[in-house]
């Protein structure tokens, strides 16, 4: 059995995994959000709470947000920053008492979708989570590129591709930086943009939704939206060229994403015809958990 374990910044999902690829166990809990001991806590009582139920001891594997120092093996890159600078690669096996595989939740979200998946059967996988960030991971022939320093498919904190005036230097990303791609396009940046310009409050997902009946507020919020997505996955094609590129995350269930964006990327691919594909992954909300348990695979 493999237990797969979420490490999200407002729940903690884990599933169980029989041997021929069947949920046999899927549960949820809050994050302790702030508290790295309490974090702890509950993946630990999390994975004995599945063996308890299914009578089964597992292999673990954990998705987090940001990735493990290759130097320090301590956790960076997280905007889960109560776990920055933690030994979360040390804590957690000895305290399960059993090796622990760790990815970065995008890596594990795009293995999921790259085996079983939306993506499954494609040489090459980007997949990507625009939610409350903005992440991604590359898988090539079923297997997770991770790269050198530990964080290929670190694209949203690129800056945005061929900035207009009016975006420049960009909002302030939380990793110091102005204009990240993640402050454009996760769901706070398009709520933030719609703000700027209409001067109301509303989530993506509203927005998405007042666009359906016409608003024209929502409206050219979600053309600008769909705008910078094309140019930031524009610029994905041309160094990586994958054959699928996967959506996660809660703007991915914005529909109108899959028909738009890649009618605007063409411009910026340096290639005469695009048949990369843009497609909303399969399983959903549960792809991030899945892929930390197919770390075992």
């Amino acid at each position: 059995m493999r237990i797969g374990i979420d490490l999200g910044g407002t729940k903690i999902e884990g599933i169980a995994i029989a041997d021929d690829g069947g949920v046999r166990l899927r549960r949820r809990v809050p994050a302790p959000r702030g508290d790295y001991e309490a974090t702890l806590v509950a993946v630990v009582n999390l994975v004995h709470d599945i063996e308890g139920e299914t009578g089964s001891r597992g292999t673990v594997g954990v998705g987090i947000p940001g990735t493990l120092s290759p130097t320090t093996g301590l956790v960076k890159n997280s905007n889960s920053t109560w776990l920055i600078g933690k030994p979360l690669g040390d804590d957690l096996p000895r305290r399960l008492n059993r090796p622990v595989r760790f990815a970065n939740d995008a890596n594990c979200f795009a293995l999921s979708e790259a085996t079983d998946g939306a993506g499954a059967g494609a040489a090459v996988v980007f997949g990507v989570i625009v939610g409350t960030g903005t992440g991604a991971g590359v898988v090539v022939n079923g297997h997770v590129v991770t790269g050198a320093n530990l964080i290929a498919g670190e694209w949203g904190h690129n800056p945005l591709p061929a900035p207009r005036d009016d975006e420049r230097p960009g909002p302030l990303c939380y990793c110091g930086r102005s204009g990240c791609i993640e402050v454009f396009l996760s769901g706070p940046g398009l709520a933030a943009d719609y703000a700027r310009a209409v001067g109301m409050k509303a989530s993506a997902q509203e927005i998405a939704r007042l666009a359906s009946t016409g608003d024209v507020g929502a409206v050219a919020a979600m053309d600008r939206y769909e705008d910078r997505m094309a140019r930031a996955l524009g610029s994905i094609i041309n160094v990586l060229d994958p054959d699928v590129v996967v959506l996660g995350g809660g703007i991915s269930n914005i529909a109108r994403l899959y028909d738009n964006v890649p009618k605007l990327w063409a411009p910026y691919v340096f290639s005469d015809r695009v048949a990369t594909r843009l497609v909303r992954a399969k399983h959903g909300d549960s792809s991030g958990v899945r892929g930390a348990a197919w770390l075992w695979e």
